[in-house]
């Protein structure tokens, strides 16, 4: 980790191999709702869907080793309402819903996979970004936020540091000399965000004056609140919410909590379709695909 911005510098070399290190290290059970926080910077779209901006992603913040987390939740509706809670799994904990899921994976038949496709994980990532060009939202250019973004988006970073081909040249997005803009290209396909198009630029430094990075540096918001697990609910806590929402105990949640569950889901989740939640989802950018419950099957 760098304690100051004059080792970040003179690591900068060396730190793709230190991230690569860090990605190793995390376990595959390693998500927060973004709303009413200003710390966090949404793309914005038109009426069709289509949206456009740049981003630089920022290295680690000061005294943490990583600069992103990896974040779980669930977000569902039930007879008793909804279940929009981040996952215990994210902090390497037993979850309800993730022994729920594995028993209906292992002995629900068809009925049960279905039920647990609807239940099974969200995946995201938060990061510090530097927004580049926001169309949308000009005031938002040149100034730090936290994004959360999805897994087809993690794919094209995790390519940019693992790159396919020989002749492919290993960069760490992260760094603020050697790293890329991102460009955010957003289409609305079968009415889900698409990303497909989305790149990464040509390697550049993000600004030529290393005391303006080290004031964009100081500006970065730490990310160890988002995995602490001081900020989760317990065990028992969202046991007796996934009951309520199953139908299994009478149901307390007023109408407007519930409305604003829904409303915080949907605006905390910027790749999430826009079916209702009950409904079975589609493949999406950000959820976890089902190889999580079928090898919770075979451990079984």
């Amino acid at each position: 980790m760098a304690s100051n911005f004059a080792s970040l510098k003179t690591s900068s070399s060396a730190s793709l191999d230190s991230l690569s290190s860090q990605l190793e290290k995390l376990s595959p059970n390693q998500q927060s709702r973004s709303n009413g926080d200003d710390r966090f910077w949404t793309p914005t779209v038109d009426k069709a869907g289509n949206g456009y901006a740049v981003v630089r992603f920022l290295p680690a913040s000061a005294n943490e080793d990583v600069p992103f987390v990896r974040v779980f939740s669930h977000g569902f509706q039930g007879p008793g309402g909804w279940y929009i809670e981040n996952s215990l799994t994210t902090i390497g904990q037993k979850d309800p819903i993730g022994e729920l899921n594995q028993n209906l994976w292992n002995t629900g038949g068809d009925e049960g996979k279905e039920q647990a496709r609807k239940q099974k994980r969200k995946l995201q990532f938060i990061s510090n970004i530097y927004v580049v060009k926001d169309p949308g939202n000009p005031e938002n250019e040149g100034k730090v936020f936290l994004y959360k973004f999805g897994k087809k988006i993690w794919d094209k970073i995790e390519a940019q540091m693992n790159p396919e081909f020989e002749d492919e040249t290993k960069i760490n997005p992260f760094d603020m000399w050697q790293g890329a803009d991102f460009k955010l290209k957003i289409r609305k396909v079968a009415g889900y965000r698409n990303y497909d198009s989305s790149e990464f630029d040509s390697p550049t430094p993000l600004l030529d004056d290393d005391s303006a990075l080290e004031a964009v540096w100081n500006k970065q918001h730490g990310l160890n609140e988002f995995i602490d697990a001081a900020n989760f609910k317990s065990y028992d806590e969202l046991k007796a919410k996934l009951d309520r929402v199953l139908g299994r105990t009478a149901p307390t949640t007023t109408a407007a909590e519930t409305v604003v569950e829904e409303e915080s889901w949907n605006e905390g989740a910027s790749e999430t379709p826009s079916a209702p939640l009950s409904q079975s989802p589609q493949a999406g950018d950000d959820d976890d695909d089902l190889s999580f419950f079928k090898k919770l099957a075979e451990e079984d």
